[in-house]
C-alpha cells in the first residue's frame, strides 16, 4: 500500500470524498477478483480504476481490450502511464453515469469494478437496463447494498434493488472485503457481487415501468397491497390478477411483480 500512496503523491493527488474515493490497494484481493471473473471477455470495462491496482491485476492476463472510465482528471496522467506500457488500454475521462458503457470496446464485454460507493446503485441500474450487452458484471458494493441485491422475498433486505437485479440477472455474492484493504479506510465493509445476465428473456416486463413500480411500492412497504393499490380497486383488483391483497411489498415474488407491472401498464 505504501508504494501506491507514494505514487499518488508523485502525481499530487488528493482523495475526494465527493467522488466516493476509497482505493483498493491489496493486490491479493484484486488478483482474486480477476480470478472470479475468468474467462475474461474481449473487452473488460473498469469503472473508477483509481490508482490502477485492479487494472494491473487484469493486465496480468491476456486481455484484448481494457477500457478505463475515470472521472478524476488528476488520475488520468497516472493511468496514461499504464497505457504507455500496454496498448490494450483505452481511457475515458468521463462520468460513468453519462457514458453509454454498453457501447464501449468490442463485444462480448464485461465490467469488473470497485465502484464508488456514492453512485454504485445508480451505475448498477444503468448497466441492468442494458444487461444483454454484457457477459457478466463483477462489482464491489457496500455489504448492505450487496445484501439487498441478493435478498429473497420475505426477508428484511428485500427491496426494489433485489427485484430489478434478479429480474435481469443471476446475482451471487462472491466474498467480503475488509475495510483495511482500502485507503482511505471506509467505515463500512465491502462485498463483491457477480451478475450473470439472462441470455434469453426470463421475465416479461418493461424495465422503466418496473423501476417506477418497485420504487412506488417499497416507499409504502409497511402498508398492505390492498391499501397501496386502493385507487386501482384494492382487494378486488389484486384478486383479479391472483395476488394476495393482504400481504406487504416485501412478500411479493418476482413473478408477482411482473404480473402487477403488466396489469398496470395495460390499464
Amino acid at each position: 500500500m505504501a508504494n501506491n500512496l507514494e505514487l499518488l503523491k508523485k502525481y499530487d493527488f488528493k482523495f475526494k470524498k465527493s467522488l466516493g474515493q476509497n482505493f483498493l490497494f491489496d493486490t491479493n484481493i484484486t488478483d482474486k477478483i480477476v480470478k472470479y471473473s475468468l474467462p475474461l471477455s474481449n473487452t473488460v470495462i473498469e469503472i473508477g480504476p483509481g490508482a490502477g491496482t485492479l487494472t494491473k491485476s487484469i493486465l496480468k492476463l491476456n486481455v484484448k481490450k481494457i477500457v478505463l472510465i475515470e472521472k478524476d482528471k488528476k488520475l488520468i496522467e497516472l493511468l496514461h502511464n499504464l497505457k504507455r506500457k500496454n496498448n490494450s488500454i483505452e481511457i475515458y475521462n468521463e462520468d460513468a453515469l453519462s457514458l453509454p458503457i454498453w457501447k464501449l470496446g468490442v463485444g462480448p464485454r464485461e465490467v469488473i469494478a470497485n465502484l464508488p460507493y456514492n453512485i454504485s446503485t445508480k451505475i448498477l441500474i444503468n448497466l441492468l437496463k442494458k444487461s444483454n450487452k454484457f457477459t457478466k458484471l463483477t462489482m464491489m458494493f457496500q455489504k448492505e447494498v450487496a445484501n439487498r441485491i441478493v435478498a429473497t422475498p420475505g426477508t428484511r433486505y428485500y427491496n426494489r434493488l433485489s427485484v430489478i437485479s434478479q429480474l435481469k440477472t443471476k446475482a451471487n455474492v462472491l466474498f467480503d472485503i475488509p475495510n483495511t484493504a482500502f485507503f482511505p479506510k471506509p467505515k463500512v465493509q465491502s462485498t463483491l457481487v457477480q451478475f450473470i445476465p439472462y441470455r434469453n428473456k426470463k421475465y416479461d416486463f418493461n424495465f422503466e415501468k418496473m423501476e417506477q413500480l418497485t420504487k412506488f411500492v417499497f416507499s409504502k412497504k409497511r402498508k398492505m397491497l390492498r391499501t397501496i393499490f386502493k385507487k386501482e380497486g384494492g382487494a378486488s383488483y389484486l384478486n383479479s390478477i391472483h395476488i394476495n391483497p393482504n400481504i406487504r411489498p416485501e412478500n411479493l415474488t418476482l413473478e408477482e411483480f411482473c404480473e402487477l407491472e403488466a396489469s398496470l401498464r395495460q390499464s
